[in-house]
């Protein structure tokens, strides 16, 4: 008996060896449904396949095209130093990590991606040669070594000799002079030596980074002929050596692991922190190698020596027939002959001028009188530039704060705060010096703010700032006004032209609060501090935005049409991709634009069938992200954060409600012209593809880049008249809102006797003067109706027993709350009534206590107070347009102009 009992057990223990996950493996994820997910390498190496793309479509100019090959290269560049330099840290792990998208571990994440970049490199390869072949028609010539012949061979040889080689240090590795250290990125010339005495020897010369690198031959009236600088150093590569004879030659690159953390290496105590960053740079310099890039022939027993010397695998070896390191592209653009240069690139365009705001008023007393929302590349910077000057100088102004995450470097903005730092103002200064690539900047723009007298803090440990806030304060008499700045992009005036962004200004006294409080709580290192009206990630932008999404899924299963925006660059965050895809299974609509990764799949039947996802890659890169719920949009959010694990609980982030009528129209209008887009769009697959929008029959072509370039024009060129196009919209939008509403203020206006006008018609103005008055009337009756359904919401959710944690695991279903009761609807009552008297009228949606079902009806805000998981879980802020702040807001954008008449009263 003891003995069959033995026996079984080691029945048992065998088949729990066979079964056990293989040794460096952690036990595959069961927690997920990965039917309608997928891994966010491949989705990134399919997003810059469409980027390449835009350099095969012929209706782009030619050279413009020859820029996007040189972008899908750079975009190749760092995902090999961070994404895979990342994931081969982890794959020496002896119990690896399993992606929770795809179910796959770090070693055979990489496997796919080296599986899936020999086609994209040989599309890169095809489409380089092309162009180039294209160019030549238009009289731009880029030589080689093989090209050269007569004077063009004499005038590159006697260049070597003057300029190249006294600068050139030449190498040759043998065994008593060990493989060198190569630079990140930089270039290098490797041939095989040959040697009478010796055998087994390279030469090495690095490409030097000191000179430039594009070489102008002598070229004729209307063409532009030029070679690299690496072809010159091949052409004369005999005479580098001695009496050596190079072989076999080619240029090489070696890319390393960029993927350090700064807060991981540990700072000493009486270390400055910017001296701790400038370490962390030199040591990012020596990082393992990752990738080998050859452009050239080399021997195999050549390749194999340096590639062993570097420590990579034969998979690592990229093989190029066209330039490696496309960026000098940028360099030759303005040598381009110019008969043709016309045809070559896109037409030139100067951000134009937001037809809302005055030129010559000033631009404190214009964001005081109402909401402004600027419009990047489409629309100047200018008019934040001239308030961050005119703040600098104002007597009133006491202090400015700001985070800056990436600037430029010759920037007006900083010079700004130096001046007001010079006039006596109180200047805070959130300088992130981990800004990947862009450290170097950072500390010497920290170093020079704080000579200036400026007061420069850096972001927590472990949590970059990555929000785009700045606050301006200012003294009248005993009375303080603040004017908040709120990004989806950088503080950058070299970005503001090349990527699409919004930057909200406005003066409104709850968002100035919160913007105080969270400057006060960075410089506390308080990263979980309570808001009204901003969503601040680590702990407060996730339940925002799942909220907003349980909002919508209620709807949905009560019958109602429900819809969620989204606009994003990156989603990959796994709790809102199961949410969006509960969402969808609800009946809710979910429409995504999202420009890079997109780790969930649309389309997928009985998961994601309501989910419609779509990029836009175009002339200008898609960076403003939006967030917006409801099928009328009645709460929308723009936002410095993508839905990434890293953006929603491991940096500092911020989503701000869109408050102003006015601005949420821009905001729609953005978003209706993102979703026509046929042109330049493309919907992602059940499988994960980009493919192209079908049209219609009869449907014209729409590209939304070009029509929001030319409506800029447009508006800049007749302010007034934009001006009223922009304010009917408003009032359209109002009118069809006011037709539905039926309880509030719209009841009440309906069950009022109908006033009978006089006989007499009404003067133009007087006409213009009721019109405005009856948008007014509907604009805010249609913000109470809406606060009405939002305090119900609030009022129910209020009593529940807390919030579910923000954390890495799977988000929970709210039960759906019972209908509110007579009690219910009486307290919601009673604080509409106490809250109507407060000066600012505000409400948020709190978060729907995870598995509660009925609510009790008499919560009020000291329970709240009580409950700290509730605090940290505030959520979507939604403001009504009352009639004084919609008429102060609309006469800010030149009513009057509009509305004044030609009598005399």
């Amino acid at each position: 008996m003891t003995s069959k009992q033995d026996k079984d057990q080691k029945e048992k223990k065998s088949k729990a060896k066979k079964t056990k996950a293989p040794l460096g493996e952690l036990a595959r994820s069961e927690r997920f449904d990965f039917t309608y997910t997928q891994n966010r390498e491949i989705s990134w190496l399919r997003f810059d396949n469409r980027v390449l793309d835009e350099a095969f479509d012929e209706t782009v100019p030619l050279f413009e095209r020859l820029k996007f090959a040189a972008i899908f290269q750079s975009n190749l560049d760092e995902f090999f130093m961070i994404r895979i330099g990342g994931l081969s840290d982890l794959a020496t792990l002896k119990r690896q990590p399993v992606d929770n998208k795809s179910n796959l571990t770090p070693s055979e994440q990489i496997d796919r991606v080296f599986q899936a970049l020999p086609p994209l490199v040989k599309r890169q390869n095809a489409v380089v040669a092309s162009i180039e072949a294209d160019l030549e028609a238009h009289g731009v010539f880029r030589l080689t070594t093989d090209d050269l012949a007569g004077t063009e061979r004499t005038f590159v040889e006697r260049y070597f000799q003057s300029y190249v080689s006294p600068v050139i240090s030449p190498l040759v590795i043998d065994p008593r002079h060990p493989f060198p250290n190569l630079r990140n990125g930089a270039l290098y010339l490797v041939c095989a030596l040959e040697s009478v005495d010796e055998e087994n020897l390279i030469g090495l010369i690095e490409v030097p980074a000191s000179m430039n690198r594009v070489v102008a031959l002598p070229s004729e009236a209307g063409s532009y002929r030029y070679i690299l600088l690496e072809d010159v150093i091949l052409t004369c590569l005999g005479s580098c050596f001695g009496s050596y004879a190079p072989l076999d030659r080619a240029v090489v690159r070696v890319t390393r692991n960029a993927d350090i953390d700064p807060d991981g290496e540990g700072v000493e105590e009486d270390e400055d922190y910017r001296q701790h960053m400038k370490k962390i740079l030199k040591k990012r310099l020596r990082l393992q190698p990752v990738a080998l890039q050859v452009e050239g022939r080399l021997e195999p027993a050549t390749l194999k020596s340096i590639r062993k010397s570097l420590g990579l695998a034969s998979r690592a070896v990229l093989t190029y027939t066209t330039p490696l390191d496309l960026d000098y592209v940028y360099g030759i653009e303005g040598h381009l002959p110019e008969p043709a240069k016309s045809e070559l690139v896109f037409q030139p365009f100067r951000p134009q001028a937001n037809p809302l705001i005055e030129p010559g008023r000033s631009m404190r007393k214009q964001v005081i009188e109402g909401d402004k929302l600027l419009f990047y590349p489409y629309e100047s910077m200018n008019p934040l530039l001239d308030l961050m000057h005119e703040a600098a100088f104002d007597p009133d102004c006491i202090s400015m704060k700001i985070t800056l995450y990436r600037v430029a470097k010759q920037s007006r903005l900083c010079e700004a705060l130096i001046d007001a730092a010079e006039n006596g103002k109180e200047v805070t200064v959130l300088m992130e010096l981990r800004a990947r690539f862009d450290e170097q900047n950072n500390i010497e723009w920290a170093e020079r703010l704080e000579e200036a007298g400026c007061t420069v803090i850096y972001g927590a440990e472990g949590f970059k700032v990555h929000s785009k806030i700045c606050q301006i304060t200012y003294r009248e008499g005993m009375a303080l006004t603040r004017i908040t700045l709120l990004g989806t992009g950088n503080f950058n005036e070299k970005t503001a032209r090349l990527y699409s962004d919004f930057m909200l200004m406005t003066a409104h006294p709850g968002i100035g609060e919160d913007a105080n409080a969270f400057f006060r709580n960075l410089a506390l290192g308080n990263l979980h501090g309570d808001y009204r009206y901003l969503g601040v990630a680590p702990t407060g932008l996730k339940p925002l935005i799942m909220n907003g999404l349980n909002r919508e899924i209620e709807r949905a299963l009560a019958g109602e049409p429900a819809r969620v925006f989204f606009k994003m660059n990156s989603l990959t965050d796994r709790e809102i991709i199961d949410k969006i895809a509960e969402a969808s299974q609800a009946g809710v609509v979910v429409d995504m634009i999202i420009r890079g990764i997109s780790c969930l799949l649309p389309g997928v039947p009985g998961k994601t069938e309501n989910v419609h996802i779509r990029s836009i890659v175009g002339r200008f890169l898609e960076h403003a992200r939006v967030y917006a719920f409801g099928v009328e949009n009645d709460i929308v959010y723009l936002s410095s954060a993508d839905m990434m694990t890293r953006n929603t609980e491991h940096r500092v982030e911020i989503a701000y409600p869109v408050l102003d009528p006015i601005c949420r129209a821009l905001v729609e209008d953005y978003m209706q012209a993102q979703l026509r887009d046929n042109v330049k769009a493309r919907a992602l697959s059940p499988a994960g593809a980009w493919e192209h929008v079908a049209r219609g029959t009869g449907e014209e072509p729409f590209n939304a880049q070009e029509f929001l370039l030319a409506q800029a024009y447009e508006r800049a060129a007749h302010p007034k008249r934009a001006r009223a196009e922009i304010l009917g919209t408003v009032a359209g939008e109002a009118e069809d809102a006011g037709a539905e509403v039926a309880d509030g203020a719209g009841a009440a206006a309906a069950a009022a006797p109908e006033i009978v006008p006089e006989p007499e018609a009404p003067s133009p103005d007087e006409a213009a003067r009721a019109a405005l008055e009856t948008a007014l009337s509907e604009t805010e009756a249609r913000a109470q109706a809406a606060e009405v359904a939002q305090r119900r919401i609030a009022a129910a959710t209020r009593a529940g027993a807390g919030a579910a944690k923000v954390g890495a695991g799977t988000a929970e279903t709210p039960a759906a709350p019972a209908a509110p009761d007579a009690a219910t609807a009486s307290a919601a009552s009673a604080e509409r009534d106490r809250t109507a008297q407060a000066p600012v009228a505000a409400e948020l949606i709190e978060p729907e206590p995870a598995g509660a079902g009925q609510v009790a009806s008499g919560s009020t805000a000291g329970d709240n107070e009580s409950s700290p998981a509730t605090d940290t879980q505030r959520t979507l802020a939604k403001r009504p347009a009352g009639r004084l702040r919609t008429g102060l807001a609309l006469i800010g954008l030149g009513v009057k102009t509009l509305i004044r008449g030609t009598k005399t009263r």
